[in-house]
């Protein structure tokens, strides 16, 4: 599978897809016109925050499965055309918070103590310090909008330089604010109205667009500095350019614009202007947050191993799917794993059309969050059933379109396992369902298999066996295959009553060509014999 690298990365996640057996181009600064004519060359592109995803690339892009974005937004993404397709969107909202909060405190110092402003004069042998008398930060009230993972850290760092801190989020628990000591403002305009200093820390929506704007810097207490790290456009640019000018606002730190500059033109062939880069109280970076080495190398590396996970089909977390409401992905993937290998048994070996899908949690998964589970369950019914690509993305959809109600039911009791999966399939003659259960960690098991208990580790081929409870079956199938040289791992069979129908698995380490499966399917007694991959 190939991937195209269109920002410059660590070369440390380049390295880890290449290793892992991905052709890997890095055009770094391409044009939007010219990866509109690569794209549909490409399984997976990976981004940072200059390339442009739009619905025309996605449109193009007619083999992409996966867009990664080396960094925490994916403003620069259109993530709806992506999830129209099916495509995965992932990024890498931890990667480069500390460098993010860390640029933050020091565009805080710069500001309060005009360190650029002081540099370059006394690079031009202006050494008239009186100048640039600047203020200290201890007692100030600083107001952080937003308090997520950068926000939080944002807050505390500036609670250990004694100032007093404030912050504005409707979507933060009392709890979190009561634990970090962090006087809660229930509006945007309190936090105005008291703070020395204001850095932003929120996505960009359609909410947040312009959410501070000309009214708003109305309210904001004289002399008050504000930074912006997070997005540009949250802050209105023509409404903090006249507040800088009137002297309401004393100065701004910015690293982001809501229309950048090229980042890899050199100076001579720079075009781009911005009326806050032509005042003297205005700090500008290049969209430094997530650049420094240590953050350069987590993203890489992390949206490496989305990406190369994405291509393989495993179960990532990504923006475009229902959350994974733990706090480590790991611990839910045994179980949508297998519920992927449950959901793939029937249309294996069955054929009538599936009308309903109820997945059953029982024991300690009827209190977890289960909806990726479940969809894992759906995806397996269907990459049994239908051509072209299926993922946590496009799943529902599909199966919507196909008319196969999904639903979930839950039961805290169960009596001999700590969890059960049970995947009920709904046809319009009858119904079947199979179980399975995770010993441990990451032992998986099917126990259930249309009635039939059992206790079969699902391996990559096995051969699933209905036929008649008689003496000579199991031999007669071990000679077939030994004959042909295919070699048995393991086998269980289970009856109900004695002389009435059995189901047998018979995991073999290769798959079972047809004409062998057909002599199988000649021995006296055997029913059915159907070859299951997982």
């Amino acid at each position: 599978m190939r991937v195209i690298v269109t920002d410059k990365m660590a070369d440390d996640g380049i390295k880890y897809l290449r290793e892992n057996g991905f052709e890997v181009d890095t055009p770094f600064g391409i044009s939007q016109e010219e990866l509109l004519n690569v794209i549909e060359n490409y399984d997976a592109i990976i981004v940072r925050s200059a390339t442009k995803v739009t619905e025309q690339v996605i449109e193009k892009g007619k083999n992409l499965k996966v867009v990664g974005r080396a960094g925490n937004g994916v403003d620069n993404i259109d993530v709806s055309a992506c999830t129209k397709r099916g495509i995965l969107v992932v990024n890498t909202p931890e990667g480069n918070i500390m460098a993010a909060a860390e640029l933050t405190i020091g565009l805080i110092f710069a500001l309060f103590r005009n360190i650029p402003q002081a540099y370059m004069a006394a690079k031009n042998n202006d050494f008239r310090r009186n100048r640039f008398v600047g203020n200290e930060l201890d007692g100030k009230i600083a107001g952080v909008v937003g308090l997520g993972r950068i926000g939080s850290i944002v807050a505390s760092k500036l609670k250990a330089l004694n100032m007093k801190v404030i912050a504005f989020d409707p979507y933060v628990t009392e709890e979190k604010f009561n634990d970090m000591g962090i006087r809660r403002c229930e509006t945007l305009e309190e936090l105005l109205r008291e703070a020395d200093v204001i850095t932003v820390h929120i996505p960009k929506t359609d909410k947040s667009q312009g959410l501070i704007g000309e009214e708003e810097l109305k309210l904001v207490k004289p002399g008050v500095r504000i930074i912006n790290v997070a997005r540009g456009g949250i802050i209105d640019e023509k409404a903090l350019y006249n507040a800088l000018k009137d002297g309401r606002v004393a100065g701004a730190a910015i690293d982001v614009f809501e229309k950048e500059p090229n980042f890899n033109k050199k100076p001579e062939e720079q075009d781009y202007k911005n009326p806050l880069l032509e005042l003297d109280n205005v700090i500008y970076t290049p969209h430094l947050g997530a650049s420094s080495e240590e953050a350069n190398l987590n993203v890489s590396i992390q949206v490496a191993k989305l990406v190369a996970g994405a291509l393989r089909g495993e179960l990532v977390a990504a923006v475009n799917m229902p959350p994974i409401k733990v706090s480590d992905p790991d611990i839910i993937k045994p179980y949508a794993e297998l519920a992927e290998i449950l959901g793939k048994i029937y249309y294996q070996a069955e054929k009538d059309t599936v009308k309903k899908l109820e997945v059953i949690y029982s024991g300690d998964l009827a209190e977890k969050d289960t909806k990726i589970i479940s969809i894992s369950a759906l995806k397996g019914l269907l990459q049994s059933a239908v051509n072209g690509n299926i993922n946590y993305v496009n799943a529902s959809y599909i199966a919507k379109t196909m008319g196969i109600e999904l639903v979930e039911s839950k039961s805290s009791y169960l009596d001999k396992y700590t969890n059960l999966i049970t995947l009920k399939f709904t046809t319009k003659e009858r119904e079947l369902s199979v179980s399975g259960t995770v010993f441990a960690k990451d032992e998986k098991r099917i126990v259930d298999f249309f009635g039939y208990k059992l206790d079969f580790e699902p391996t990559p081929y096995v051969i699933a066996i209905q036929n008649i409870d008689k003496p000579g079956i199991i031999g007669q199938i071990g000679t077939i295959l030994g004959a042909n040289d295919i070699n048995i791992a393991a086998m269980q069979w289970s009856r109900n009553r004695k002389g009435e129908k059995a189901v047998a698995f018979v995991s073999v380490d290769c798959e079972v060509p047809e004409e062998v499966l057909n002599k199988v399917r000649k021995i006296n007694g055997v029913l059915k014999a159907t070859m299951l991959k997982f």
